[in-house]
Formats: C-alpha cells, structure tokens, sequence
C-alpha cells in the first residue's frame, strides 16, 4: 500500500537537507536552496504525532518519510517535502509542460462524458457541470456534492476523474487510482507531485505547482492566505507519453 511514497522517497537524494518549514493555517511548504514544495495543510485532527523538533537542517529524505504519518499535520510536511524535490521548473521543464488551469486545459476532452471531481474546487460547477455530467465528491460535502464514501460506487463509471492532491496526504490516492482503472485521471493541485512515477499507477495527467518566487510563497503561507499562493508560482499540467 505504500508502493507509490516509497517509490516517491527513495529517489530524493540523501544529502539534501533542509533551509526552512512552515505550517501554515492553509498551506505547508518546505524549502531547501532554490527548490520549494507546497502542500495543502490538512486540519483534520488525528494521531498524536512523532515530536518533530525542528525540521531545518534535517535530510529532505528523512522529513519525506512523514508523508506515510496518520497525523496529517506531519503528513503535509512530508508531501511538501516530496515537491520541494519534483516540483521544481527546471525538472518539470524537461517533462514537456505547459502552464494552466487543469479545468479548463481538458474541458474539452470532458465534453458529453461522465466526470467526476473528487474535492470542492472553486467554481467547479460552473466549468464542467454545462458540458459533461458531472459528480463532485467531498469529505466535507455540501449542496449537490456527494460524500467521499461514494467513490466505490461512482468512479468505476467515469470517463474522466480529477483527483485533488489532497488525497496524498489523507492517504487515500492508491485506493482512488484503483478505482479509476477505466478512466482518464488528472492529479490536481499545489499537492500533486510532479514525478512520472505516479503515470505507473493510473494518472494520466500531473497538475501540480512550481514556486519560482520562495520568498513570496512563505509570506503566504504564514499570513494563511488561500488563493494568493498561486502568485508565487505557476500551475502546470504534465501529460503521460504514450
């Protein structure tokens, strides 16, 4: 069940350490030199965690290993851990990328299909519900979303399934790609590492962030801002080669 972390870690470098780590009310991040990873901060309360300590100067590698943790505070630590190593632009450069909002770069590839979207995006309804049928699964469910627990029954069915980055930190991404062995799968979201191992396990497109301005991307995340992340850097969407 860990295949896909473990496969993630063990191709971060043992001698890169750590310049800075911040926990923010929204987002975390982790910085080492000029590499930058962000990834959502999850609320959730869970397990007592390991008793951290301080993070700076500790190996990237090392901090990586906490995305497996059930405390999902640790766990957001670890997945920005993760992309401070992929989610670069040099590394998502060499994968043939192009910058955009994932919503818009495959409305057309959704048109007439059967969708889902598992997370709330912002305006999701208003890009896809007018040209697909579309279903939206939330942990925290609300108006016409269904809860998460529907997946089982849901995504078997889909034509074209965005998955939210969140699900790496909660954990539940294997469980989701398995179940959308049938469709065509987007990882969406500042969370989503940007490393062609995930195109082994079901993802067919990575829709991932890069920070190109660290400095910008801290004062974000410890002022707790939301949408202003995204100043600090770019979105990106990364196709798997056929």
């Amino acid at each position: 069940m860990w295949e896909i972390y473990d496969r993630l870690i063990a191709e971060i470098p043992g001698d890169i350490t750590i310049d800075d780590c911040i926990s923010g009310s929204n987002w975390t991040m982790v910085s080492s030199g000029d590499m930058c990873g962000i990834a959502i901060t999850v609320k959730a309360q869970s397990r007592a965690g390991a008793g951290l300590g301080t993070v700076s100067g500790a190996r990237l590698a090392d901090v990586a290993e906490l995305s497996k943790s059930w405390n999902f505070t640790e766990a957001s630590i670890g997945v920005a851990a993760i992309n401070a190593y992929y989610n670069t632009p040099e590394k998502a450069a060499r994968l043939e990328c192009v910058t955009g909002d994932a919503f818009v770069a495959f409305a057309e590839e959704c048109a007439g299909k059967n969708v889902a979207v598992i997370g709330h995006f912002p305006n999701i309804e208003k890009q896809l519900a007018p040209i697909c049928s579309l279903s939206v699964l939330e942990r925290d469910p609300s108006r016409d979303d269904y809860p998460d627990s529907a997946c089982e029954y849901i995504l078997p069915s889909q034509d074209f399934v965005f998955i939210t980055g969140m699900t790496f930190v909660n954990k539940t991404v294997t469980r989701l790609l398995q179940l959308c062995a049938g469709a065509k799968v987007a990882l969406v979201g500042p969370s989503v590492p940007l490393s062609p191992v995930l195109f082994e396990y079901g993802a067919d497109y990575l829709c991932g962030f890069c920070v190109t301005d660290p400095a910008l991307a801290a004062d974000h995340v410890k002022a707790g801002a939301r949408s202003e992340i995204f100043g600090s850097g770019a979105m990106v969407d990364i196709k798997k080669r056929r």
